[in-house]
């Protein structure tokens, strides 16, 4: 007995301990139905049938498609947590962090069929889960092997059970789960998988247990009494012993606040076509321009100057073609505390090379008398495009520099077969530039490369061991460390462990044409762990394989392999057997991304930035640990930071936004600065210009106390006779919660304090005000808002457009009336049509909202002009004679093609001076607001041509309708400037009025019911429920006039295709309202090879002129119906 004491002693502390950690009550499981993928009806016949097992087995259900209730306290209630169907992107990052907290903690998962095709690019719930779902074949009856049998999802089943379900083919399957049933391949057609194909599985992970089951696509799944004792034997093994959560062992951590983090402008608007940055150790920061200067911010004095400039070709002579070439890439070198080299790669004009140079920088000067030139290469003129370019040390001392493929990826004119986007691969004498399998894809070439080299002390260079081609190898170049690539820009080197990393700037085929041409294009960011292929321009994307394809007659051939890559081309100097094509990293094309959605869509151009190591930085002013060992990344156009998590081998883990809610003026190159703050060059929006929102900001993060939050400032009014009696207000937050006061400021030397946020502000002088407020919390801390403009002395004008007809949509053949109203507090109603500018325009996907661009520019020239006659410039100037002052025309065409024209002249007008057109001194204007002055400019430049000012529309009028597009707008824009008067500044007042062509596409649908929403090709399609009764409706329209409609269906391939059909009905204000009419689609009628179908509607004119909700419903023919049919697009039809 005294033997056995310990052990008993130890079985009731263990015993006692287990009753003290349980909860209390009984277990309470959670079951999540989000769907931002497909959505798979049998939704609710699962939480049904969950909420039965439930009460019949002695656990609550609660159910949610809310992913905000992903937090530690919601989550910490619930035992178990049910994905149920759930589908594509489901979580925001800190979202993402609660569930692995939540399992750390001690929870459970259970993951039921879809729960796999969700989360493509976090590879912690893909390990949860146990897989990530690839494809699936029709639904039919297969046999499932049952594995094991001492598990209570499975102890009641068959050895073989035999269902029909929808079965998923799996990839990235975790090999670390306990699999409890399996399907016999040889039972049904389309698994991919082969002998282990695993269907159900649980493990334990992370400190939590996981359950998931393939099966539960069908509606008759949820009443089949083999299938429920299965899913809840699951649900018992994830709920476990209903065991307290254990928060304190968890080691998944929040990431920063957003709010923590500052974009701190350096330099704006001084930069011309930045291209790439050398920080300095002094935080002096050199920037190279494409054009030949070299650019220094000097840290001391906050200022931007010239320190160097190389004469660099950039520009072609021939018409339509853009050079991509330049001054390129700057680097520092690693000892250039002692050395002071620099390295630049550039296009010198004088030699149709790209060059790698080095030059000593001392004294603020980039001296070109020491040029050492690395290396060089050929590089074909006169075309457009891809040059690389981006220059980057290792931890090791080894330079890399990327370099273009050289080639063009535009049609070529007068020829009939041409690249549309593809691979280019066209090898006919006299074709060169449109072959990248001269340059990107030869081992003997170093364009479309990532060279890696030692540079020696004395500027000559050695190849190091590793490098893709050993050196002495025939027909190879051994600088060559990566191939295949098109237009790799920007890159970085892990300062640890030497992975390179790079974005790829893909190609632009919108649509796959897979046996023909190939793939649609995607752009990469890639990492080599060591030398390799990447495939361009014989694959794409995820080593996705172009055909070969012959330009003179436009036959396609067989893909390429990417196992045993050829570069067949007749222009091809290497080796014709490539090396087998390195797997990409991560690829996106235009249009949403499965793997990566968190990429967004629209045009691409990847950049890769750092991998963030803390210990290598001062603590005071790095970035915090959260960001420790992980990838920044960046896209130029798509204007986003992302963060990569990484694995410890380095392969891809998770993607997360990095201060999403900032505006990244097309972010060109991202350093880690010497006090480990990231720093971000901007090139701005505009190509080949000097863009007012280019710059160089540093990025501050804060760990301590914040300033408060202004989300938004407003004034009542912005115009207004004197006195004008404003009321302002402020919404601000402050994130520790302290007391806030409030600083009005209206920018003439006024202030006024409140303890509320609001404040009654006086204006009693003529002129513009600059109304802002700070707010300031009780450590001291401040923050100030943007600014509105006010003018007192004047009130603007009230503009109306009135549409007479249909308010929402125009009609091909139905001309367009409307008629503007101007309502002028000083002037009156009458409408002086100088002042008048009307335009019509048709745009592509614009925003309601909206007033056009163009509408913009025009309308502030009319305001420009009375904004000058208002002042003294007419006492000097004159429109088109010689005055005391040239001539306004004289101005305009001595500076309308200079770059610099607005900022200088701009500038000339608030300033004054003389010597530009005479000793006549021009007066300053230093109480003209900038924006004025700028407006001014832009009408004086109009002078030089004024052909390009589209002429205004009359105040009333008729606009023909020819045709309607599918997502277009007609906007009908009215501008009207008052005159102001003595010392009193013109003001505009300006409406529109927008109409949608009457070809509706359905990216605005969000009330829907059994309908599921897929995007393809840039176009978003309906899914129609193959199996039931289904609605969407299109919200709040004006259907005046329309006598009938057109509904387009489609579908791909003869598996997809109606088998019986549908019926369709429209229907207004409810899916049981008026019917407007009904069309069927009859599958019985569908050929072979048919993709598509059009249905009429026709009904009695629609009268009232009423707002209303219109509903397309459907019906299948025949409950047994399987296709899979996506609506895209209603025309209506009006008489």
């Amino acid at each position: 007995m005294k033997k056995n004491f310990p052990l008993l002693l130890c079985c009731v502390m263990l015993f006692l301990f287990s009753a003290c950690n349980k909860r209390s009550g009984k277990p309470k499981i959670l079951v999540f139905t989000k769907t931002a993928g497909f959505y798979h009806q049998s939704i609710p016949a699962g939480v049904a049938a969950i909420q039965k097992l439930g009460a019949a087995n002695d656990f609550d259900v609660d159910t949610t498609s809310d992913a905000s209730m992903f937090t530690d306290d919601i989550l910490r209630e619930y035992s178990a947590i049910v994905f149920l169907n759930t589908t594509g992107p489901l979580f925001n990052t800190v979202q993402r962090i609660a569930l692995e907290r939540y399992i750390q903690a001690g929870g459970g998962y259970m993951g039921i069929h879809a729960a796999t095709d969700a989360e493509y690019d976090w590879g912690w719930y893909i390990r949860l889960a146990g897989a990530n779902f690839e494809s699936h074949p029709r639904q039919q009856e297969a046999k499932l092997i049952i594995n094991d049998k001492n598990h209570a999802s499975t102890k009641h089943l068959p050895d073989v059970w035999t269902r029909k379900d929808e079965w998923y083919n799996f990839k990235k399957l975790n090999k670390d789960v306990h699999v409890l049933i399996s399907i016999d391949e040889k039972s049904y057609e389309g698994g991919k998988n082969g002998d282990n194909h695993p269907m159900a599985w649980y493990h334990e992970y992370d400190g939590g247990r996981a359950f998931y089951t393939e099966l539960g696509h069908t509606d008759e799944s949820y009443s089949d009494p083999l299938y429920l004792q299965h899913i809840l034997g699951g649900i018992q093994y994830a709920i476990g012993g209903n065991e307290k959560l254990d928060y304190s062992v968890v080691v998944s951590q929040y990431p920063p606040d957003e709010d923590r983090f500052t974009k701190t402008t350096l330099v704006q608007g001084q930069f011309f076509e930045p291209t790439e940055m050398a920080i300095l150790p002094n935080f002096d920061i050199l920037v190279t321009q494409r054009r030949g200067e070299i650019m220094l911010y000097k840290n001391e004095t906050k200022q931007l100057k010239q320190v160097g400039f190389l004469n660099a070709y950039f520009k072609t002579s021939t018409a339509g073609a853009n050079a991509e070439e330049g001054v390129l890439g700057i680097s520092k070198d690693p000892n250039f505390s002692k050395n002071h080299w620099v390295y630049i790669f550039y296009s010198p004009a004088d030699t149709s090379v790209n060059r790698l140079s080095r030059f000593k920088f001392e004294n603020d000067t980039i001296d070109n008398k020491t040029e050492q030139v690395i290396l060089q290469f050929y590089s074909q003129r006169e075309i457009c495009c891809h040059t690389g370019g981006s220059i980057a040390f290792g931890p090791d001392g080894l330079l890399y520099v990327s370099t273009g493929d050289n080639s063009t990826p535009f049609n070529e004119p007068g020829q009939t077969y041409t690249n549309r986007g593809y691979g280019p691969l066209d090898d006919r004498p006299g074709h060169q530039q449109y072959d990248a399998r001269r340059s990107s894809g030869n081992t003997n070439d170093l364009r479309g490369k990532i060279l890696r080299i030692k540079v020696k002390e004395d500027g000559t260079y050695e190849v190091p061991d590793g490098n893709l081609f050993a050196k002495g190898t025939g027909k190879t170049r051994p600088e060559i460390y990566v191939m295949g690539n098109r237009n790799p820009y920007r890159i970085s080197v892990d300062q640890k462990n030497s992975f390179l990393y790079w974005g790829e700037v893909g190609p632009d085929a919108r649509v796959d044409s897979f046996g023909v041409r190939g793939p649609r294009g995607y752009d990469e960011l890639n990492q080599a762990r060591k030398a390799g292929y990447f495939g361009w321009p014989l694959f794409v994307g995820k080593n996705y394989a172009y055909n070969r394809y012959d330009y003179a007659t436009g036959i396609s051939g067989e893909a390429f392999d990417a196992e045993k890559p050829l570069n067949e081309s007749r222009n091809n100097t290497g080796l014709k057997e490539l090396p087998a094509v390195a797997p990409p990293f991560i690829w996106y094309p235009y249009d949403a991304s499965v793997d990566f959605p968190q990429v967004g869509t629209g045009g691409r151009n990847a950049m890769a930035g750092p991998v963030y190591y803390t210990d290598m930085w001062p603590a005071k002013t790095r970035l915090p640990d959260y960001y420790n060992g992980k990838l920044f990344i960046y896209d130029w156009i798509r204007g986003w930071i992302k963060v990569v998590t990484l694995l410890p081998d380095g392969d891809f883990d998770e993607m997360e936004p990095f201060m999403e809610h900032t505006k990244w003026h097309n972010a060109i190159d991202m350093e880690v600065g010497p006090d480990g703050r990231l720093y971000v060059l901007e090139y701005g929006a505009g190509w080949f210009a000097k863009n007012e929102d280019a710059g160089l900001s540093r990025i501050d993060y804060n760990g301590g106390n914040r300033p408060p939050k202004i989300a938004a400032i407003k004034v009542d009014k912005t115009s207004g006779a004197l006195p004008l009696i404003l009321k302002a207000t402020v919404t601000a937050t402050d994130p520790e919660n302290d007391a806030m006061t409030y600083t009005w400021t209206t920018g003439s030397g006024q202030a006024k304090e409140t303890q509320s946020p609001e404040a009654e502000l006086s204006l009693d002088k003529p002129g513009d005000y600059a109304i802002a407020v700070e707010v300031k919390d009780k450590k001291g801390a401040v923050s100030k808002s943007n600014t509105i403009n006010v003018y007192a002395g004047n009130t603007a004008p009230e503009v109306t457009v009135q549409i007479f007809g249909n308010q929402s949509f125009y009609f091909p053949g139905k001309p367009v009336n409307y008629a503007v109203t101007v309502n002028d507090k000083e002037e009156g109603s009458a409408i002086d049509t100088d002042h008048l500018y009307v335009t019509a325009d048709y745009l592509e996907g614009a925003d309601k909202a909206a007033i056009p661009q163009g509408h913009q520019t025009a309308a502030a020239t009319i305001s420009g002009r009375s904004i000058m006659l208002s002042l003294d410039c007419k006492t000097c100037h004159k429109t088109d004679e010689k005055s005391i002052g040239p001539s306004f025309t004289e101005v305009a065409k001595r500076y309308h093609k200079n770059g610099d024209a607005v900022p200088y002249l701009t500038d000339k007008i608030i300033k004054g001076g003389s010597g530009a057109w005479g000793e006549v001194a021009m007066a300053a204007h230093p109480g003209l607001a900038a924006d004025d002055a700028k407006q001014i400019v832009h009408w004086i430049l109009t002078l030089a041509n004024p052909a390009t000012i589209k002429k205004s529309l009359p105040e009333k009028g008729s606009i023909p309708v020819t045709a309607a597009k599918e997502n277009e707008a007609l906007f009908i824009s009215a501008t009207y400037t008052d005159k102001g008067g003595a010392s009193i500044k013109p003001l505009l007042g300006e409406a529109a009025f927008a109409l949608r062509g009457s070809k509706l596409t359905f990216g605005g649908v969000t009330r829907m019911e059994g309908y599921s929403a897929v995007s393809l090709n840039g176009m978003r399609y309906m899914v129609v429920p193959a199996d039931k009764r289904g609605w969407f409706s299109i919200d709040s329209v004006d259907l005046g006039g329309v006598s009938g409609a057109e509904l387009v269906a489609r579908w791909q391939g003869n598996d997809a295709a109606p088998k019986t059909g549908y019926i369709f009905e429209l229907r207004l204000g409810a899916p049981d309202g008026q019917k407007l009419a009904e069309a069927v689609l009859d599958g019985t009628a569908v050929k072979d090879k048919q993709n598509s179908a059009v249905l009429k509607f026709n009904f009695e004119v629609i009268t009232g002129g009423k707002k209303q909700n219109l509903y397309i419903i459907s019906s299948p023919k025949d409950k047994n119906e399987s296709s899979t049919i996506g609506l895209g697009m209603l025309e209506l039809m009006a008489k």
